[in-house]
């Protein structure tokens, strides 16, 4: 009797599991909302609590889908499960992106009622809709992965000097920021080079939604599920910063992008009520860009005939810093200096 009921639990669980991202990316802005309340009651643990609980959001989002990618060849229903997964990995930026592009296009709603009225629509897509086997499956072709990845490439320059301009945060504040973003700017804002780097960051959207369209329909282990699911955060990252800084703040209000900006200042990313939402939209963007970064290499030194023990390493050790070099960007952002 016991193994039956234990069996029935293993199932139950098995049955539910999938469901776990709906409910997660749902609570996802009330969790930012309670702990703006606890930080303005000055209940510190709850707090911590709190916002640790926000950020477990796309991590429930990555563990689901990698589990629900055991299938070699599931049925549409599991793979539409398996999608809305790794879409829910990409909350932080899409709530980003919810509290601003609609303002631009003069819808005025609130954005958690948009937020909720998404995320039903995509689960009503995910689970409403007729079960009936799923197209075969098949990687993307190797011209769009060399093309994608040559242009990441390009775009790491960019990526990694302004990661390391954030740094520079820590340090010195905004006076060393602006120091440095000035001699970066007069590169990266060059006439010859912004248009260039603008294009180069659009079809990176633009090929990282195909590409994850086209994996997230294989089976994978856990190196490539973190690929898929960072991939697919990046690209709306990269959408909804772009949207912050390119149309909301330089072409419409005329802000400065600076480290103020960034910043949320003077109110600050941790008691303003609107700006907490970018805690986690720049935390998981800096680890996920250095992780995506690690995993290509991976891959690329799999190819190159390094041994698996060895790439899986240099894996590990590249997240380890990545986690180190997100902490340190976001202790800069609130405040803390060294």
């Amino acid at each position: 009797m016991s193994d039956t009921v234990a069996l029935h639990d293993v199932t139950a669980k098995a049955r539910l599991a999938p469901y776990a991202p709906v409910v997660a990316v749902l609570a996802y802005p009330f969790l930012l909302d309670a702990f703006h309340a606890a930080i303005a009651s000055e209940i510190t643990a709850l707090a911590a609590l709190l916002l640790l609980a926000a950020l477990a959001v796309p991590l429930v989002g990555l563990m689901t889908a990698y589990n629900l990618a055991q299938t070699i060849h599931p049925d549409a229903a599991s793979l539409r499960a398996r999608r809305f997964a790794y879409a829910s990995m990409a909350a932080p930026p899409l709530f980003v992106f919810l509290g601003v592009a609609p303002g631009l296009v003069g819808i005025h709603l609130p954005d958690k009622l948009l937020w909720i009225a998404v995320w039903l629509l995509l689960a009503a897509i995910t689970w409403l809709m007729p079960a009936r086997a799923a197209a075969p499956a098949r990687a993307p072709s190797a011209k769009w992965r060399v093309a994608h990845g040559i242009s990441a490439a390009l775009i790491a320059c960019f990526v990694l000097f302004h990661l390391f301009n954030h740094l520079t945060g820590l340090v010195g504040g905004a006076d060393m920021h602006a120091a440095v973003m000035k001699a970066g700017r007069t590169v990266y804002r060059a006439s010859f080079v912004e248009p260039v780097l603008v294009t180069l960051l659009a079809f990176q959207i633009a090929s990282g939604f195909l590409l994850f369209w086209r994996w997230s329909a294989l089976k994978a282990d856990l190196f490539r599920a973190f690929q898929i699911g960072s991939g697919l955060y990046l690209a709306m990252f990269l959408l909804a910063h772009m949207n912050s800084a390119f149309i909301s703040a330089r072409a419409v209000h005329h802000i400065e992008t600076n480290w103020a900006w960034a910043a949320g200042l003077p109110t600050g990313l941790i008691r303003d009520s609107w700006n907490i939402r970018l805690l986690p939209h720049y935390a998981f963007g800096a680890f996920f860009v250095l992780g995506h970064l690690a995993s290509g290499a991976r891959v690329v030194a799999l190819n190159h005939g390094v041994g698996l023990a060895a790439a899986n390493r240099f894996w590990f050790a590249g997240l380890a810093a990545a986690a180190l070099i997100a902490t340190a960007i976001i202790a800069g952002l609130c405040g803390v200096r060294i």
